[in-house]
């Protein structure tokens, strides 16, 4: 009988936001492995001051947890007894598996892309600096760049934020041409603001993170795409390994990214 079979058959899933695209693809493809296991899954939205909560009402539950860490430091998760793995982010002090997209490649290939339009002046539009994802994609960007950034501005924290962010940095003396927006919810703040602007076909953006409907937008948004179905499959497939008896040491399993063009990454300077 497997570690499996003797308990609970119930596993936590605790993602940032379960409302943003790409952790609900997450999501939709976790519960699909589990359901073929025949296990449940409690799933919640998390946040940096509810984290430790849900992770104590997981522990009480579940036989192992997917998480993805709203803060670096995960040292707390050593009271939780069952498998873990971190998901979208590495963190700090917890000794598991962590599935990761190629954040650092990614960023790199959306800057050259840039770059090979012809544009020299790219802004960086991140989210928050103390998160991994934030760091990866912000170091691909100066490597693509030869450490030579254009504008940039950090810890942005949502889609309005983003939109004065990118009115700041094209009104500045020295206007970006380009625009790498590091999140989903970062890039539709930059559409909005272009489009306020009247310049989405005269600056380039490339996002990193598909959205809904961004190719039915004129012009469609050229993304860095994360398979989140493959990041999903592979974490619970991980976890499911590990509540089955594997003791290998912690993996880390990068997941590539895709470049999209659509037309906003074309534009030309």
């Amino acid at each position: 009988m497997t570690l499996i079979d003797r308990h609970t058959r119930t596993v936590g899933l605790l993602l940032e936001d379960v409302s943003n695209p790409f952790s609900a693809a997450v999501q939709k493809t976790v519960e699909n492995e589990a359901h073929a296991h025949g296990i449940r899954v409690l799933t919640a939205s998390l946040s940096e001051d509810r984290e430790q909560m849900m992770v104590a009402l997981a522990r009480r539950r579940a036989d192992g947890l997917i998480l993805t860490p709203a803060a670096p430091d995960q040292r707390h998760l050593s009271r939780f007894i069952g498998p873990i793995v971190f998901v979208e982010r590495h963190a700090e002090g917890a000794n598991a598996d962590t599935i990761v997209s190629t954040n650092v490649a990614g960023a790199a290939s959306a800057t050259r892309h840039l770059i090979a339009q012809g544009h020299r002046r790219i802004a960086y539009l991140g989210n928050l600096r103390r998160l991994t994802t934030a760091r990866d994609r912000y170091r691909g960007y100066l490597r693509a760049l030869g450490g030579r950034a254009g504008p940039e501005v950090h810890d942005l924290r949502d889609a309005a934020a983003a939109e004065r962010a990118t009115v700041a940095v094209l009104r500045g003396p020295d206007p970006a041409t380009a625009i790498l927006a590091a999140d989903n919810v970062i890039t539709i703040g930059v559409v909005r603001a272009l489009r306020r602007l009247g310049r989405q076909h005269r600056v380039a953006v490339v996002g990193f993170d598909d959205f809904p409907l961004a190719d039915l937008l004129d012009p469609g948004v050229t993304v860095v795409s994360q398979d989140a179905a493959r990041i999903g499959r592979t974490a619970a497939q991980t976890l499911f390994e590990r509540m089955d008896g594997d003791k290998g040491p912690p993996r880390e399993i990068r997941i590539p990214t895709t470049l999209i063009p659509r037309g906003s990454g074309e534009i030309t300077v």
